[in-house]
């Protein structure tokens, strides 16, 4: 297939990328470009791509195009949380812009980058793709809203589909470092401490950025009918954890690290556990390889060979930082 890749630039679209094209698809990007200079170790080879904001994408950018994977948003609650307008407006409206343009340029199958954020204060029951969605933050809310209008939009012709994420991690050549195990594993190669500002009770549920593109791949090759308008959580049951126990599995990867859990930021409401099942049972070719602890070792090793220093890590890989050091959003 030929494919638009959008958010081909950011950290999970540089993971992506090559796995598409090692699966035999021709990929197209299209980006800001925002976050492309956010590279730790050697700079990632990028396919071919517009460099355009996703609210000025036109009916050119998806023609020849048989399917979307449409990575692109603003990816963080508190920019979010800060800009709820600017989040509405390129993560709700034009997300469902860019679905409507790819419907009426005949796009066959669009991939969604939703997120199990969308369960938000969920409890400690497991939760499948059935569960009322209780969003508490914009960018959660504006993911359900997405999800709304592009069942509006499916059809015989245009095929959408809902990849709901659990929390990402891992590392990514255009790494973030706002996300919660790539940030424990951060400070506690930067500082020994292994800092918690919850109190460490809230559930998260967490997938490699690896398994992500993989999952996607599956979702791109499998039949239609087996994914035709239909939700997905991406992860495994294992990786269902408490931010401490994310934490301790910090601590072992980092020798000589220390937990520390604060409790200064509160509780936090967004607490869920997700069940997996269903995207086991109708993509058997996904077979997701990463647990938390393998990451953590994978984190801290990518973090020591190639030199992460104090300043990037608040700078250059924490979004909103980033944003406000280049000027904010418009």
């Amino acid at each position: 297939m030929r494919v638009l890749l959008t958010g081909h630039q950011g950290y999970l679209g540089t993971v992506m990328a090559p796995r598409l094209v090692a699966a035999g698809h021709e990929v197209v990007g299209l980006d800001t470009g925002w976050f492309a200079p956010c590279v730790l170790g050697p700079e990632p080879s990028d396919p071919h791509g517009y460099q355009v904001d996703l609210r000025e994408v036109t009916p050119d950018h998806l023609s020849y195009m048989d399917a979307v994977v449409h990575l692109a948003a603003l990816s963080n609650d508190p920019l979010g949380s800060l800009e709820p307008d600017i989040t509405y407006s390129i993560n709700h409206r034009a997300s469902v812009r860019l679905a409507r343009l790819a419907a009426e340029a005949g796009v066959q199958r669009f991939l969604y980058a939703s997120t199990c954020s969308v369960y938000g204060a969920a409890g400690d029951g497991l939760v499948n793709e059935d569960a009322p969605l209780r969003p508490v933050t914009p960018y959660a809310e504006s993911k359900v809203r997405v999800e709304d209008d592009l069942v509006k939009l499916a059809s015989k012709d245009f095929s959408p589909v809902f990849l709901r994420n659990a929390t990402a991690f891992g590392f990514s050549p255009r790494l973030r470092a706002d996300i919660v195990l790539n940030n424990l594993v951060g400070h506690a190669v930067l500082t020994g401490e292994v800092r918690v500002l919850s109190d460490g009770t809230p559930w998260r549920p967490l997938v490699h950025a690896q398994d992500i593109a993989d999952a996607f791949v599956a979702a791109l090759d499998a039949p239609r009918d087996a994914v035709h308008c239909k939700a997905f959580n991406v992860g495994i049951e294992e990786n269902n954890l408490t931010v401490a126990q994310i934490a301790e599995h910090v601590v072992e990867a980092v020798a000589g690290s220390k937990l520390v859990i604060t409790g200064e930021a509160g509780a936090d409401p967004r607490s869920y556990r997700v069940d997996f099942a269903r995207i086991r049972e109708a993509l058997p070719a996904f077979q997701p390889q990463w647990t938390v602890k393998a990451g953590a070792v994978e984190l801290h090793d990518a973090y020591r060979q190639y030199g992460l220093t104090q300043a990037d890590f608040e700078q250059k890989f924490t979004r909103l930082a980033w944003l406000r050091a280049q000027g904010g959003l418009a």
